[in-house]
């Protein structure tokens, strides 16, 4: 079910974001998050300047028809072994462990 909500602070979309099966954006920051939590994203462009998301299998471009868009997502939602490679893309982005490097980098040993 699609619903329209009031823009959240970024804990909460990033949690959201979470709890969705696939995402659908033309904004390039999310393109980026997606692959961290694991999940599918369509792309509503014809290009990206995210194309290592592309790359990698975790983001694909659907254009901005609706019927691309609808069939693309039919497809990740139909097709098990798809959505799957795309939901264990390797993140293009890192690890989501760069800060715990820096720390380990920062303190004295």
């Amino acid at each position: 079910m699609a619903q329209l909500i009031q823009p959240l602070d970024y804990p909460e979309f990033i949690w959201l974001m979470s709890q969705a099966t696939l995402i659908l954006t033309d904004f390039g920051g999310i393109q980026e998050e997606a692959p961290t939590l694991g999940k599918p994203v369509l792309v509503f462009r014809e290009k990206t300047e995210r194309t290592e998301g592309v790359a990698a299998g975790a983001a694909r471009l659907v254009g901005t028809r609706p019927d691309s868009i609808a069939e693309a997502a039919g497809e990740l939602l139909s097709d098990g072994l798809l959505y799957d490679r795309m939901a264990q893309a390797i993140n293009p982005y890192g690890d989501g462990h760069a800060a715990e490097r820096i720390v380990d980098d920062l303190l004295p040993r």
